[in-house]
């Protein structure tokens, strides 16, 4: 296992700079947002081509034989089109308020096809995805007419990193079809991970950068890239730009973030912000999809954001699906036999609502709300006598605080 190492200065100023962030500047950053994926150059009235979203919480973590913390929980989701191919990624972390990484896991999956190629001959051919259906390249054997079919060949890697006291273990798994997975399992010492950033406390750093509107020169973090080797990542301020916003546009503090393996290859991605730290844009150099918020109507005139669902909302038949709807039949089967269990067991609670419709309408107050406040709080309104229901005697004119709304 090759790795790089980091030279001890790089990481004490790395982890003096991540000590020094305010507990109160990542409440700030504790939110969710939901960008379009759009082609490179694309119109804002184009259409999407898939969704990013993150989202960051407080959440408790848990580990055997460890008190519990009280940490941020990082999420972030990748769905998208690119040439035809579904890719997907989804990211999940626990992070430290000094953003110190306790657990992550990341998982990419490609979508693919391969072509079967049938042959007028026993044998059965398979074509590489990237050569489609080009039956013209069929082996000479081939003199019968050629029938196609496409079948599926998903591709999954997944990353799985936890710390502990000696450091860190990185496993990976990969995934090609119906083959079997590769594993391989590494660990980092304590002494190489000293001021590391991982790709969730990042997603939580640029935000607080955004905020801040300035990025320190030199910016450097010792990291892990995605095939699990130690790397520097850099962060640089590219300053303020004008971009759009839907059919609108607005000023916003731009960050590039470069990610530096040892293999000397370079991956940079550019990263456009309001001043609250909401993301606006993002894109990786060289890509042929970016991620950029399209609806404006999100913003307020303070530039703050209208509260969003903690995930992004997608359409559902659950009706045509037998599973969901056989799990919605049998939990409203559960629940109608609990209520009526519970109604049961206290029969008071008919007697209650009963009473209480019957003194509204009696009463016919002008606030029903304050009323109802009233009638529940003193399980009875002022100066009327709480009587079960089928009283033949009816209730006394309503109290001064609440006239009948027939009356002046």
């Amino acid at each position: 296992m090759e790795s790089r190492q980091e030279t001890p200065a790089l990481m004490d100023t790395a982890a003096e700079f991540l000590s020094l962030i305010g507990l109160k500047e990542l409440e700030h950053c504790l939110f969710t947002e939901t960008l379009a994926v759009v082609a490179t150059g694309a119109l804002p009235s184009d259409e999407a081509r898939g969704q990013w979203w993150m989202a960051a919480q407080w959440a408790p973590y848990k580990r055997e034989g460890e008190p519990v913390q009280n940490c941020i929980l990082v999420q972030a989701r990748f769905r998208g089109w690119q040439d035809g191919v579904l890719g997907s990624s989804t990211l999940k972390a626990y992070v430290t308020p000094q953003l110190e990484t306790l657990e992550q896991e990341e998982q990419e999956c490609l979508e693919v096809n391969d072509v079967v190629v049938a042959v007028a001959s026993p044998l059965l051919y398979v074509l590489p995805p990237a050569l489609g259906c080009a039956l013209q390249q069929c082996p000479p054997e081939c003199y019968a007419p050629c029938n196609a079919t496409h079948r599926p060949h998903p591709t999954e890697k997944r990353t799985h990193m936890v710390s502990h006291q000696h450091g860190m273990t990185v496993t990976k798994i990969l995934q090609e079809g119906e083959a079997e997975p590769q594993c391989q399992s590494f660990s980092y010492s304590q002494a190489e991970l000293r001021g590391l950033l991982l790709e969730g406390a990042s997603l939580l750093l640029l935000r607080v950068l955004a905020r801040r509107q300035t990025v320190p020169p030199g910016l450097v973090f010792p990291a892990i890239d995605n095939e699990g080797y130690l790397c520097t990542s850099s962060y640089s301020a590219l300053g303020i730009q004008q971009q759009a916003v839907g059919s609108a546009e607005t000023e916003v503090f731009v960050i590039e973030r470069a990610m530096h393996t040892s293999r000397g290859i370079s991956t940079v991605w550019h990263s456009s912000f309001l001043p609250n730290g909401h993301l606006i844009q993002m894109m990786q150099v060289g890509s042929l999809l970016l991620m950029l918020l399209q609806d404006k109507s999100i913003l307020s005139k303070s530039g703050a954001f209208e509260p969003q669902l903690p995930f992004p909302k997608e359409p559902l038949n659950w009706e045509e699906d037998i599973q969901l709807c056989s799990w919605f039949l049998d939990r409203k089967e559960e629940l109608q036999l609990s209520h009526a269990a519970y109604l049961q067991q206290h029969p008071e609670v008919r007697a209650l609502l009963s009473d209480f419709l019957q003194a509204l309408l009696l009463q016919q107050p002008h606030d029903p709300i304050s009323f109802a406040a009233e009638f529940f709080t003193h399980q009875r309104p002022i100066d009327i006598p709480f009587t079960p229901t089928g009283s033949a005697s009816p209730l006394p004119s309503s109290p001064a605080d609440h006239r009948p709304a027939n009356r002046e």
